[in-house]
């Protein structure tokens, strides 16, 4: 009998291991299939403005004087070059992105110089920073719950998790940030355990990297705080005035940032979560931000009601899933294991949580609330290694877990697949964004086309410019100014034009403007 226990357990743990071999390679091949294929959206478009080094002002400046431009021109703005150098960049964020932390945006400068301009490559950084995720949450694990199976079961959920492969392909930091959010959890753990001087300056060093990645990272620092002061029963011992040192010293190094945060701040960044929202709305929207941690079609909210009534049952039983396992993980194990999870759950989400349902505000997303998807996916982790790998004379329980996990890698690879065909997707701000590639398509058919626009550069312009053929020749002006006339060209367009303009370009022109769109004209 105990001989036929081992070989089941050794059976589940072979398989395991094969099953996250399998899902590693087809979680990388979805972080990096069709990286240029996607919409360049906003977001992004100012990150690689910040890549460049040029200031939005400088280019304001530089390209609204009405004179013709290429997409070349525009891309001088979004790709490094000699102009620039990695101290402009830095200077840009400080003035006009204080919120963004520099790391992210001077790692991927330097790796787009090495590699070359183009959009897939500058997406390709964010792609490559989160394959270092497997073998981090695979090492947390080690340290978290001593066991290389959950390890496992971890890689094989974040490699084909919905949520890590989105934003695994922006440019933006959030591959960086969950990086570094797992290593210094694992270098909080190891210092615990070791207590040595060497482990606790590893630990600061990580705190260090965590600050200058990304604002809420230290959201998750304080939270660490709380899980070390608790662990310790809020006694003074070794290990507590040892996470003291460290941690003001990591906060030192940040304070410098600080300080710029608060002389050059950018409040008009975050206007976008004033929205007003109802208590159903904030449900539904938590709802949708942690289901797409395992299931993820592409529903955005401009999408018709009857498509996410349709998924309401897949969603709820994920969070029915979710529930369960935190808490099978707090009834399962030591207080040092499972009040780790729920601090990292609780680090970012508690506070998005009570603002948005407390002042009724849209604060939570999916990219803010990472930290608290990856504790979920440690719960979860837990919950199925235990489940099919555990020794139970009935074998239908184990069939069913089984089953589960199945599914579970299922509508992740189904996720991952769908949304690698698609230009569009609901990070992409499709409410906003999703007629451009239209538009783009219409300006690009001319034989000679130019599109003229009184509109901002960052980011319409600049998003059309990856999207356009490169024979199209753009006209920027500032408001309230005209564009000089100009000859040779077989196709004339107006984008997004204000009043001013178009009563302007009729008068040049002597022509009538035909709306093709909400943002597109022709004369």
């Amino acid at each position: 009998m105990q001989k036929q226990l081992s070989q089941n357990w050794f059976i589940s743990k072979s398989w395991l291991r094969f099953l996250t071999i399998i899902l590693l390679v087809v979680g990388v091949f979805f972080r990096f299939v069709n990286l240029d294929k996607k919409l360049y959206w906003g977001d992004e478009i100012f990150s690689s403005l910040r890549i460049s080094g040029y200031m939005q002002t400088e280019m304001n400046q530089q390209l609204s004087d009405g004179r013709l431009i290429s997409v070349e021109d525009l891309h001088k703005y979004q790709y490094p070059n000699p102009e620039k150098n990695t101290i402009d960049a830095i200077k840009g964020i400080i003035l006009e992105d204080s919120q963004i932390l520099p790391l992210y945006i001077v790692m991927n400068r330097f790796w787009v110089q090495w590699f070359g301009n183009s959009i897939a490559v500058t997406r390709s950084f964010s792609a490559f920073i989160s394959l270092l995720t497997f073998p981090c949450i695979y090492w947390l694990c080690k340290e978290l719950f001593e066991s290389s199976l959950i390890g496992c079961m971890a890689i094989a959920l974040v490699a084909v998790s919905p949520i890590h492969v989105v934003y695994a392909q922006e440019v933006r930091a959030y591959s960086l940030w969950i990086v570094t959010i797992l290593i210094s959890s694992v270098a909080l753990l190891r210092a615990m355990r070791l207590k040595t001087k060497l482990s606790w300056c590893i630990y600061t060093a990580t705190l260090s990297l965590g600050f200058y990645t990304h604002i809420f990272f230290s959201l998750v620092a304080f939270s660490q705080g709380i899980y070390v002061v608790a662990i310790e029963r809020f006694r003074l011992t070794k290990t507590s005035i040892s996470y003291l040192i460290s941690s003001l010293a990591g906060f030192i190094t940040f304070v410098p940032w600080i300080w710029i945060i608060i002389s050059n701040p950018q409040s008009e960044a975050v206007t976008w979560a004033n929205v007003k929202q109802t208590l159903f709305e904030s449900v539904t929207r938590w709802a949708g931000i942690f289901s797409r941690a395992f299931l993820d079609l592409g529903v955005s909210p401009s999408d018709p009601g009857t498509i996410k009534f349709a998924l309401t049952p897949f969603i709820l039983i994920i969070l029915a899933l979710m529930l369960y396992s935190i808490y099978f993980l707090w009834r399962k194990t030591s207080k040092k294991v499972w009040l780790f999870v729920l601090t990292l759950i609780g680090s970012v989400g508690l506070p998005l949580l009570i603002v948005d349902f407390v002042l009724q505000k849209r604060y939570a997303t999916s990219r803010y609330t990472l930290p608290s998807v990856l504790g979920i996916q440690l719960a979860v982790a837990y919950l199925l290694t235990t489940k099919i790998t555990s020794i139970s004379p009935k074998i239908w329980r184990k069939k069913l877990w089984s089953l589960v996990v199945f599914m579970v890698i299922i509508g992740g690879i189904i996720s991952c697949a769908v949304s690698s065909q698609a230009q569009m997707w609901w990070n992409k701000f499709p409410e906003k964004y999703q007629e451009f590639p239209q538009i783009a398509n219409i300006v690009s058919q001319g034989k000679k086309p130019l599109l003229i626009s009184d509109d901002s550069i960052i980011v319409p312009i600049q998003l059309l410019s990856h999207l356009v053929d490169p024979k199209v020749r753009f006209q920027i002006v500032e408001k309230k100014h005209l564009p000089e006339v100009t000859s040779g060209f077989t196709d004339i367009f107006l984008f997004n034009p204000s009043d001013f303009l178009k009563a302007g370009i009729e008068k040049i022109y002597n022509s009538k403007l035909r709306k093709i769109n909400g943002f597109l004209w022709k004369i």
